[in-house]
């Protein structure tokens, strides 16, 4: 066993949502330290960066919260962006969801937050939209942000600035706990050497793998596979994002196609050639013109799902731990009131009463 080191704050894990938490922490001037195994793994390098509580169909609570971290986000992007010097291409572009005919599109659960499309208007939104498509919403409220090349970066950099202090390759064998009260964990470091780490609080931001710390959390993984293609400067203007498909443009022309939505590969990596035939084929339905476009990239990644798709936030059974995973397709979308939330919490800050409800509706033990 290796030597022991003592940290005020543990973040076990450094994707999106661990990065967000450590940073707002951080500016409170908690002793941060982050735990990762690989962030290049996590959901936050891999997800598109949509901002579609409304294009997503979102409903009931976590609608709310979604709507409230969409309030939220342009001045979390600003803090983020003015500590670290980079740009997170967060653009309020407003999202198109095509549909066949008008019955389904004014049975689309968030229809009413949208502005509805006749068929000249969504080809005049959309002029090379496959012809299939009759009408459609568009969401002037939703966007992105450039999670992958930017956002990403900009978090580590701003965290950084903030004085947070990160282990890379570093597996969490298991956490430490006496009398339910949180008191470290056990590693193993890029070495080999396993070691504990103590500290007062610790924050579960682990993604599809805090099951294997906290074997009662219902999270499993969802794979998804994407790809990207290069087209011309302001060819799609507005993301599409149609059943089972959607294309996210970016400012440089650049495209992100996805997602796969596979339960059923568990954590098995790699492409196959069905994801990649499912993405392709749904791309030349929803935009054909873009079907011969150069492809630039394609990768997976393993979002956390619950078996109500929402996620888990707050306190866990151990004092001194709190949880904050299960964000499914939305943790671009969550990070900023996640890391909002969480860090009051830590901080005992008193919690407004919507806040006190919302934590209450996705609490861990609802299942």
């Amino acid at each position: 066993m290796g030597n022991t080191s003592k940290h005020q704050l543990l973040i076990l894990g450094g994707g999106l949502i661990g990065l967000s938490i450590a940073y707002e922490l951080s500016r409170k001037g908690h002793n941060v330290e982050v735990l990762s195994k690989k962030r290049g793994e996590a959901a936050g390098f891999v997800a598109a960066g949509m901002l579609a509580p409304h294009a997503e169909g979102l409903k009931s609570d976590l609608l709310n919260l979604a709507k409230l971290s969409l309030l939220e986000i342009p001045n979390w992007i600003k803090t983020i962006e003015a500590n670290s010097g980079i740009s997170c291409g967060l653009i309020k572009s407003g999202i198109i969801v095509p549909f066949l005919n008008k019955e389904n599109m004014c049975k689309y659960p968030t229809s009413k937050f949208g502005k509805k499309l006749s068929n000249i208007e969504l080809k005049n939104e959309i002029p090379d939209i496959g012809s299939k498509w009759k009408s459609g919403l568009l969401f002037p409220e939703d966007g992105q942000i450039d999670n992958r090349r930017q956002l990403m970066r900009a978090l580590e950099k701003a965290c950084v600035e903030s004085g947070v202090h990160f282990q890379e390759g570093v597996k969490v064998l298991k956490i430490i706990s006496t009398k339910d009260r949180f008191e470290g964990v056990l590693i193993k470091n890029a070495e080999g050497a396993v070691t504990t780490i103590k500290a007062e609080h610790g924050v579960l931001c682990c993604g599809a793998w805090s099951k294997q710390l906290l074997p009662y959390l219902p999270i499993y993984p969802v794979k998804g596979q994407m790809f990207s293609i290069q087209g011309p400067k302001d060819y799609l203007k507005r993301i599409l994002f149609g059943p089972g498909i959607y294309m996210v443009p970016r400012e440089d022309g650049l495209i992100i196609v996805g997602a796969t939505s596979e339960k059923e590969a568990v954590f098995k990596t790699g492409l196959t050639p069905s994801g990649q035939r499912q993405l392709q084929e749904g791309m030349n339905a929803l935009l054909p013109s873009t079907k011969s476009w150069p492809h630039m990239e394609r990768w997976w990644g393993f979002r956390p799902a619950t078996p109500d798709e929402n996620p888990i936030l707050g306190k866990s059974p151990i004092k001194g731990l709190f949880l904050a995973s299960g964000h499914y397709r939305n943790g671009v979308l969550l990070a900023a009131i996640t890391a909002q939330l969480i860090t009051k919490l830590v901080s005992q800050e008193k919690l407004s009463n919507k806040e006190k409800d919302l934590l209450l509706k996705f609490n861990w033990d609802r299942f």
